[in-house]
């Protein structure tokens, strides 16, 4: 559907507001993005990432744009789990149903990639450019060098706020009336941390595998780098016996890293630096509506519904935001005013429905993958998938690596869950998990 040219400003040079403006500029229109931060880049990225994992939802979005091929060439697939248990042993768990991996690629390293192709576009780039505040009723910008200083005007057909979980254009449409929202901190931070390639560039570690420490209430996860690197990433308490309050010295962190994470010693050579020069880092989930204002404004990615990482679906959430996003440009051409309306009807309960399952995931990372029932419960419902693919769909694999609604996922999960929880109580389960008693018990709760 052709449409007429707007002029619109993206709040936000990130992931999702840099891939939203190539949409755009398909669109034809003309699209101008400001960050308040340096180009990335001419800029070290590092000290405070978690490392991405594109799956299925992710990559439909770059793909309708064709670039998904670029970036598949920067990334490392991951077809499996590497649990790593407190005793040493190494455990394995396939992820997808039919040998589906995700992707592990760094955020600086997307985020340069993506700004590369945007601007090869015709996208327009101005970095280290405050902005103060926003006008809703004519999607007017200020930009300045300080608060209270002297701001520049600058007026668009259509905004886009894609700057982050505490977004400035979000902190603008609160004051209106009616607005609601909320944020949430997990008591949980996390602290980036480096595993260096050997000598040869080779990963010392499997880099085909998301590297998991699971230990209770903290755990230590491991993603590959192109470079033969892994960006390493603990999460623990802020607060508490062991938490980054207390383990607050050299010889604490040797100490509890030693107790607790023993095969890393050799993996991890600078363990004390990273751990006092990179900031500890908080997890936070907003949520919010309306998402839009008019036909002037609106928010998206993080912006509108920041979650925490545990399912690693916050980049591909706001990928889809995107997707849904050109579809009801598509359907509906110049009536931005329909356009803003289907777009946070349809995405708002997908946006709420990841956030609940991220949360809850912290648990399954973090407990459930080092313990045999849990590993047990997965082989049976592997094995009544293979068998009945018309029925089950674990809920990894709907989430991951399928495009069905997020709020469905989390519908038809806490079904299977309610199915699972019983089947996992019958007796001698260890023994007749892959019996016809179980299959039929399991059928019986489908109907």
């Amino acid at each position: 559907m052709q449409h007429a040219q707007k002029k619109i400003g993206i709040i936000g040079a990130g992931l999702v507001g840099t891939l939203l403006a190539i949409y755009l500029k398909k669109a034809g229109h003309t699209v101008h993005v400001f960050d308040r931060s340096d180009d990335i880049r001419t800029i070290e990225f590092s000290g405070r990432s978690i490392n991405l994992a594109i799956s299925t939802r992710g990559w439909k979005t770059l793909d309708d744009v064709s670039i998904g091929d670029e970036i598949r060439a920067i990334a490392i697939p991951m077809d499996k789990r590497a649990i790593h248990t407190i005793n040493g042993e190494l455990n394995y768990q396939k992820y997808g149903m039919k040998g589906e991996s995700i992707y592990s690629i760094s955020r600086g390293g997307l985020n340069r990639k993506i700004i590369d192709i945007a601007e090869e576009r015709g996208v327009q780039f101005f970095f280290n450019q405050k902005i103060w505040d926003v006008s809703l009723e004519d999607a007017t910008i200020y930009i300045g060098e300080t608060e209270k200083g002297d701001w520049q005007a600058h007026t668009y057909d259509i905004i886009f706020g894609a700057d982050g979980a505490f977004s400035r254009v979000r902190h603008r449409m609160q004051r209106q009336n009616r607005f609601n929202y909320s944020q949430n901190f997990l008591p949980i931070g996390y602290k980036e941390l480096k595993i260096p390639a050997n000598a040869d560039h080779t990963h010392k570690i499997d880099k085909n595998s998301f590297h998991i420490w699971p230990r209770g209430e903290y755990m230590l996860i491991a993603l590959a780098n192109e470079d033969g690197s892994f960006t390493c990433t603990l999460f623990m308490p802020f607060e508490g016996e062991n938490s980054f309050e207390q383990i607050d010295t050299e010889e604490k962190v040797a100490a509890f890293f030693e107790k607790n994470f023993p095969d890393t010693k050799e993996l991890i050579p600078e363990l004390l630096k990273d751990y006092f020069s990179n900031p500890t880092s908080s997890l936070v989930t907003t949520q919010c509506y309306p998402w839009t204002y008019k036909d002037k404004v609106a928010l998206i990615g993080d912006a509108a519904h920041a979650i925490v990482p545990f399912y690693g679906q916050g980049m591909n959430a706001g990928f889809e935001d995107i997707t849904e996003l050109y579809n009801q440009m598509m359907n509906w051409g110049d009536n931005w005013i329909e356009v803003f309306k289907n777009y946070q009807e349809k995405r708002k309960p997908n946006a709420d429905a990841i956030a609940e399952l991220s949360f809850r995931n912290f648990m399954e990372m973090s407990t459930k993958t080092a313990d045999k029932q849990f590993h047990l419960q997965k082989k049976i419902e592997a094995r009544f998938t293979e068998k009945y693919p018309g029925k089950w769909l674990p809920l990894y694999d709907r989430v991951t690596f399928s495009l069905n609604p997020y709020v469905d996922a989390l519908a038809i999960g806490d079904l299977q869950k309610s199915i699972m929880d019983e089947v996992m109580l019958q007796p001698d389960i260890e023994e007749k998990w892959d019996s016809e008693e179980i299959e039929q018990l399991i059928l019986s709760k489908l109907l």
